[in-house]
């Protein structure tokens, strides 16, 4: 039965049952109206109007569990589809609007597989070329300048040390960077290894003290699943050392029946209200991709938390991308 039709019997079962009553009753009107026939109608019409309110709440309550759900959706959290209640046009559009979830979702993790996948292509290509063309021409430089310096006069000798010491300094800068683009540490050692190596830099280039705590019986991981909690934990710190003013960080990754946890901790000063950034959304876009789950906000004690919640089903060496598709290189 359509909606329109289930709205017009209802309207039309509560007229009929006060004309009912109106012929039926004792009630009558006279002319003029009395003040007890008047009181009498009134309330007639103030039960029929709440009839009439409680069985249309009861028949459109399905669209405004339908509205609330609309209005919630975020494609990034993805979260139960409404329950398919009601009757005929409601239900259907109830369906209609889980299946377009279910389209959107898979097409936003299609098209985020392919973007992230694009990144570490384009990462991969400039930490190669930063290594290949310019390291090795700053690293002829360096020797050229050794060379020069030992036959130049004393004078200059300090001068070309001098310049020496900053092409020396601007190598190694350049790579670290392409470290940062291209982890070669993840594919050659592993995922532990790889967080430890993070945490070192960023204690050796900022002021940060880094606690690290990583259980030693993890089970193998996809190489998908490893770059992404690398690259969420990457993205944290990096979070950190730009805005949180914190001295002191915390990166621990656990295994518990439930999965993996990734946690990284700060004590400075909280994100608050402040709205999500690309950082953010690029960290739940790469969860998504391996069916884990990334939360943001304060710390109980203070500053900034960021958790990835990798569920067990989601971990192994034949673990995919939700997509099915595309992997991550």
């Amino acid at each position: 039965m359509s909606l329109f039709w289930r709205i017009f019997l209802l309207n039309a079962a509560v007229l009929f049952a006060a004309t009912a009553l109106l012929l039926l009753g004792p009630v009558t009107v006279s002319t003029p109206v009395l003040l007890t026939e008047a009181m009498i109608m009134a309330a007639g019409l103030v039960a029929m109007l709440i009839a009439n309110a409680a069985l249309l709440r009861i028949g459109l309550g399905p669209l405004q569990r339908l509205t609330r759900a609309m209005t919630t959706t975020d494609l990034l959290r993805p979260g139960p589809r409404p329950a398919v209640s009601g009757h005929g046009e409601i239900a259907e559009l109830i369906r209609t609007f889980n299946t377009m979830l279910d389209r959107l979702e898979a097409e936003r993790a299609a098209s985020s597989a392919l973007a992230l996948s694009a990144q570490e292509a384009e990462r991969r290509r400039i930490a190669q070329e930063l290594h290949d063309e310019i390291g090795q021409t700053l690293t002829a430089v360096l020797l050229e300048l050794r060379r020069v310096a030992d036959r130049a006069p004393e004078p200059l000798r300090d001068d070309l040390l001098q310049v020496q010491e900053t092409t020396r300094d601007s190598l190694d800068e350049i790579r670290r960077i392409a470290r940062r683009l291209r982890p070669g540490v993840l594919e050659e050692l592993g995922l532990i290894s790889a967080l430890k190596a993070l945490a070192n830099e960023t204690t050796t280039h900022t002021e940060l003290a880094v606690r690290r705590s990583f259980d030693s019986d993890l089970p193998a991981l996809d190489q998908e699943v490893e770059l992404v909690l690398y690259r969420v934990a990457q993205e944290g710190l990096t979070n950190i050392i730009r805005h949180a003013r914190a001295r002191q960080v915390a990166v621990a990754l656990h295994h518990g029946a439930l999965g993996l946890e990734l946690l990284v901790r700060d004590d400075g000063r909280g994100i608050g209200t402040a709205p999500e950034g690309a950082g953010i959304r690029g960290m739940r876009e790469r969860a998504l991709l391996i069916g884990a789950e990334v939360s943001v906000g304060d710390a109980p004690g203070g500053g900034t938390e960021v958790r990835l919640h990798v569920p067990a089903a989601h971990i192994g060496p034949d673990t995919h991308l939700t997509n099915g598709s595309h992997r991550l290189s």
